[in-house]
């Protein structure tokens, strides 16, 4: 990523484009059509969806006590949809993805049921904070910013890279090519940070190599959603559409008539975390959260998950996952 913030190949594809909308319309997309419509800032939670495969388990594999919990016998997930393949909408305009799995496995192996807040990614640690929520999982990058703010429990890796329309049309083949474009990419991401220099990149980011170089700066152009961020790639009004490698490559995959990834190695992998409060509240969900990936983890049940989304490249060891706020 550094920023995965940071979904089953061939689910809903099309739909992913409106998916905002929290449907599961199945439309084409066009150039034409209007970015999805979001939740506003201030609100966090956009929607609330339970799902299914969240069956309590008959033998938890530690237990949480109910003042723990913003809703006893349920664990609450925040994170924002669509951000395929980790998390978006099935054709039902139910919450799908390879986080979505994994926060309905740890629910299970808790003797809970999962529910999923949708959240806008900007104001997610913020949800968590103001009890929204009693986890998040939403492809968020470990960084030093955010475990200040939050416990972050390792659960998996991955990189970023730029996605271009068809044919590469403004011959977008390294950073460098990157300087005076412009990019997209979600409001509140790594990806954000590593464009503009901010964050845990402090000046040092893409477009100050560009400054640096006598290069004009990237035009780091920001989306509440990151399918509205696609969507202008999609329009014609951005040059590239920066997100983690994972989402980056299904959308490719998805619509090979219209994006392809521009040919750069993917940059700086990072290590993504499950968030949740880290004052002594919370102490015990922590432990139980960190205990229940480590038994899917040891298990293969972790790996399996990852498989089905073909995002298995990214799977971490159980030792890591046992290495909290680890930022690399």
């Amino acid at each position: 990523m550094i920023s995965w913030r940071g979904r089953t190949l061939g689910v809903a594809a099309a739909a992913l484009f409106v998916v905002g909308a929290c449907t599961g319309t199945t439309a084409t997309p066009s150039p034409s059509q209007a970015p999805a419509s979001s939740a506003p800032a201030s609100t966090a939670p956009a929607s609330t969806a339970p799902t299914a495969s969240a069956v309590p388990s008959a033998s938890p594999i530690a237990s949480v006590p109910a003042a723990e919990l913003v809703d006893p016998g349920k664990l609450t997930v925040c994170s924002d949809i669509p951000y395929p393949p980790q998390e978006f909408f099935d054709g039902n305009g139910d919450p799908t993805g390879s986080d979505i799995d994994i926060g309905a496995e740890i629910a299970k192996r808790l003797g809970l049921s999962m529910v999923v807040n949708n959240t806008v990614f900007d104001t997610i640690i913020a949800a968590l904070q103001g009890n929204k929520c009693d986890i998040i999982i939403s492809a968020q990058n470990i960084t030093t910013a955010r475990v200040k703010q939050v416990d972050m429990i390792p659960y998996f890796q991955a990189g970023q890279s730029f996605v271009v329309a068809k044919g590469n049309p403004k011959n977008i083949t390294s950073t460098t090519d990157l300087c005076g474009k412009t990019i997209a990419a979600e409001t509140g991401t790594t990806e954000i940070n590593y464009l503009q220099g901010t964050g845990d990149y402090n000046g040092a980011g893409l477009t100050q190599a560009c400054t640096k170089a006598g290069k004009p700066a990237i035009n780091a152009k920001e989306y509440e959603k990151d399918s509205d961020a696609l969507l202008a790639l999609q329009a014609g009004q951005v040059d590239a559409y920066f997100a983690d490698s994972p989402v980056a490559g299904y959308y490719t995959v998805q619509h090979p008539d219209q994006f392809e990834l521009a040919p750069i190695a993917p940059l700086a992998p990072a290590l993504e975390g499950i968030s949740v409060q880290n004052d002594t509240a919370h102490k015990a969900l922590v432990a139980a959260v960190q205990a229940a990936l480590v038994s899917m983890i040891n298990d293969g049940t972790y790996l399996t998950i990852l498989k089905k989304y073909g995002v298995d490249s990214g799977a971490i060891t159980a030792d890591v996952a046992q290495q909290l706020n680890k930022t690399s």
